[in-house]
């Protein structure tokens, strides 16, 4: 987390917005970034002066009505950075940092009639989440209004609200027996409303239009979310993979704007409180049947892993199924992933996805009688014919660190523009590169890719939602008859998380 931190204290511009992101950053991640002993912090004194500085700051941009504009004292104030500088402030209060009463009364009095701000253009989705958030932010503060909240809640149907309206919604009600049924159907819906895979999960949720005026992502909802999680159902399965989620959406270290950074932190200050403020100190060891498999020792706090391998010929002798025991002895939580790689007995493989969908097809490239499919479904291909493999590849979510790879058959040889004693490659007349709902870069969607003599690798570390193409040029060179391994695609570092085409038989003729 020491990027994201750095990223918020090192930011160039100092709207209120990013104010109040820098005194919420320090004050969630100094329990964790100190328990980790992280060498990149700036000194405790720096950190303080810089706390007190920027609060002044902010002292001095709070107009008479106790809201906050982005920039000039005397501007609008505007409903979402009122609500969300008040947050702030109300979150260092939380860690003993002096916040002037004077400015921090006057801010929670624009919350409790954040409403009157809202211009007419507003959407109902919009002012119920702002006025969910402010509600919230009071309740921080130990003035919770249970009567509003329910008002808030019933303006729109559930399915029809905001998922971080309904995540705060869901805090400040859960005390209150009255709101039993609400705290029910908005914890039912979360949980439904989550897309998950083996290892992580997310929400997507949208403001349409209005996004900028919440100043809205994806990835915030998800800290939002999990924030709501810990508090009301820390038991929750869906906790530690929505983390993964998290810490898997990061470029460079941290995420993508001031607003993903600072509700991630403040997210995983809760998460170090509630499940990590234990020192680890334990030992964990693992059987397989009777058998003794592992055992490793951890002491301290470590961002390192420790592995074992169990080979396949073992597993493979074992009579009978087997049960997996995994023990933990001492203080601390424990943390594990099993992986289980195997190999298929018939070569002839269906597709699967387990999280995305891959096809493929060859083509003629110089003449159409090429390339054809029979009534069986083998492929037939004229000898010294150049051939497009094409791929499609569709996620349905977003996906992490993505590789999708081809095989080619044994007859054919791939075709590398890049290399100089190789021929040219004919323009794909179908690119599109993707018909996903993003299009604000130029080129194709992956960013590396590999032609090899045994195929084609395309490599990218984000993927949103989408259906996304690939293509390569091989010319047959052997005659004979094939057995082609699906083409794959992966997240290289949740290969649980993968999908792949069918196998093909190819005839070289």
């Amino acid at each position: 987390l020491t990027d994201a931190f750095l990223y918020l204290q090192a930011y160039p511009f100092e709207c209120s917005e990013q104010l109040g992101s820098r005194i919420m950053s320090v004050a969630a991640l100094r329990d964790v970034l100190t328990a980790f002993q992280s060498p990149d912090l700036p000194s405790d004194a720096a950190i303080v002066a810089s706390m007190q500085r920027d609060i002044e700051t902010l002292r001095m941009m709070q107009n008479w009505d106790g809201g906050f504009p982005y920039w000039t004292k005397g501007r609008e104030s505007i409903p979402y950075n009122s609500v969300f500088v008040t947050h702030a402030l109300t979150v260092a209060r939380t860690k003993d940092y002096a916040v002037p009463q004077e400015m921090f009364d006057a801010a929670l009095t624009y919350l409790r009639d954040v409403e009157s701000y809202f211009p007419s253009w507003y959407s109902a989705k919009t002012r119920q989440a702002v006025s969910s958030y402010a509600l919230y932010v009071r309740a921080l503060s130990g003035d919770v209004d249970i009567i509003k909240a329910r008002t808030i809640y019933n303006q729109l149907p559930l399915d029809e609200q905001a998922l971080e309206a309904q995540a705060w919604l869901w805090q400040v009600l859960s005390n209150d027996s009255g709101s039993a049924d609400i705290v029910a159907a908005i914890e039912r819906n979360i949980q439904n409303r989550a897309v998950e895979t083996p290892g992580a999960a997310n929400f997507i949720t949208s403001y349409d239009d209005q996004d900028y005026v919440m100043l809205h992502s994806n990835r915030r909802t998800d800290a939002v979310i999990l924030d709501a999680l810990m508090v009301e159902t820390p038991e929750s399965d869906l906790i530690p993979k929505v983390v993964a989620g998290l810490m898997n959406g990061r470029t460079n270290g941290r995420w993508s704007n001031t607003q993903e950074n600072v509700f991630v932190l403040l997210a995983m200050d809760r998460y170090f409180n509630t499940f990590e403020s234990i020192t680890p100190d334990f030992v964990a060891r693992m059987w397989l049947g009777d058998t003794y498999v592992a055992e490793h020792a951890h002491q301290g706090r470590t961002t390192d892993t420790l592995q074992t391998v169990v080979p396949m010929s073992f597993l493979v002798e074992q009579p009978g199924t087997q049960d997996l025991v995994i023990a933990k002895e001492g203080d601390g939580r424990l943390y594990y992933r099993l992986g289980l790689r195997y190999a298929p007995t018939d070569l002839g493989l269906d597709p699967l996805d387990m999280g995305f969908v891959v096809q493929r097809t060859y083509e003629a490239v110089d003449d159409a009688t090429d390339v054809r499919l029979d009534e069986e479904g083998v492929w037939h291909i004229k000898a010294g014919a150049r051939v497009r493999i094409r791929l499609t590849m569709v996620a349905v979510n977003r996906r992490y660190h993505v590789a999708l790879v081809d095989r080619l058959p044994a007859g054919l040889e791939i075709i590398n523009p890049d290399l100089a004693v190789s021929e040219s490659v004919p323009s794909d007349p179908n690119d599109t590169s993707t018909t996903g709902s993003y299009w604000w870069w130029w080129g194709p969607w992956y960013d590396h890719q590999n032609l090899r003599d045994a195929g084609a690798e395309a490599f990218t570390p984000y993927l949103w939602d989408g259906v996304y193409n690939y293509s390569y040029v091989a010319r047959a060179t052997t005659p004979g008859e094939f057995v082609v391994p699906p083409a794959k695609a992966e997240e290289m570092y949740s290969p649980e998380v993968f999908g792949r085409s069918a196998s093909d038989r190819v005839i070289v003729e």
